[in-house]
């Protein structure tokens, strides 16, 4: 099909709102930040639930202390802004930062890699886990059965900021995203947030409670990675 053909009179009115959810003088809190906030918390939160589930473990043996958990969200946001911020300087806008490197600090005028954030995620519960003498995988099970939260509410963001957006299109939902071009466009932001967001932590929540895969080390995590690549 070609893109040229595609008209904006066939696409839904993009809803244009403020990726500035509150504004105090120079410091402003964006959609993206919170849907990180909100997805760190849900996370800490499931993973608490998990963890102190008895049924859901070998032998009724817990891997961990719900204080662990505490703990560890601590390290967990540390981990998803420092990994998130170097992901976003690295591949995104580099030569900017080169030139401005002060910039690198201002995390919130917005910028972050949810890749180097899961990352740097990753890389925490490794030295969390030594730390503490957590079984690794255990933490990184209960931890990816509700990291797809944080993912669904970070895709609207993206929707809201009206970035990374799909291809263009003649389907009768398609956006004419406002720095999209002339084109109607795929909502792949919102594809993304039911995809990896809703139906994923469906399937892992299944996996979790009905076919009792944390009993089943690595099992539940690799899923979330599989879900999510």
């Amino acid at each position: 099909m070609n893109e040229y053909f595609l008209l904006p009179l066939a696409s839904l009115p993009f809803p244009n709102i403020n990726p500035i959810l509150i504004q105090i003088g120079p410091l402003a809190v964006h959609w993206y930040g919170v849907g990180y906030i909100v997805g760190i918390l849900f996370a800490w939160w499931y993973a608490k639930r998990l963890a102190a589930n008895a049924r859901l473990w070998p032998n009724g043996v817990l891997p961990m202390k719900p204080e662990d958990l505490d703990d560890f969200i601590v390290w967990a946001a540390i981990g998803v802004v420092l990994g998130g911020r170097t992901g976003y300087v690295l591949f995104y806008d580099l030569p900017r930062y080169i030139a401005h490197p002060l910039d690198i600090l201002a995390v919130w005028q917005g910028g972050m890699s949810f890749h180097g954030g899961l990352l740097g995620v990753i890389l925490a519960m490794t030295l969390f886990s030594i730390k503490r003498g957590i079984r690794t995988w255990s933490l990184f099970d209960v931890v990816a059965a509700g990291v797809p939260v944080g993912l669904g509410l970070v895709r609207v963001a993206n929707f809201i900021n009206s970035e990374l957006w799909g291809r263009p299109t003649d389907v009768p939902w398609a956006f004419e995203f406002p720095n999209g071009g002339p084109f109607a466009r795929h909502p792949s932001q919102l594809y993304e947030a039911l995809l990896e967001g809703v139906v994923l932590f469906l399937v892992l929540r299944i996996l979790t409670h009905s076919r009792l895969k944390l009993k089943t080390p690595r099992f539940v995590g690799g899923a979330f990675i599989c879900g999510y690549g």
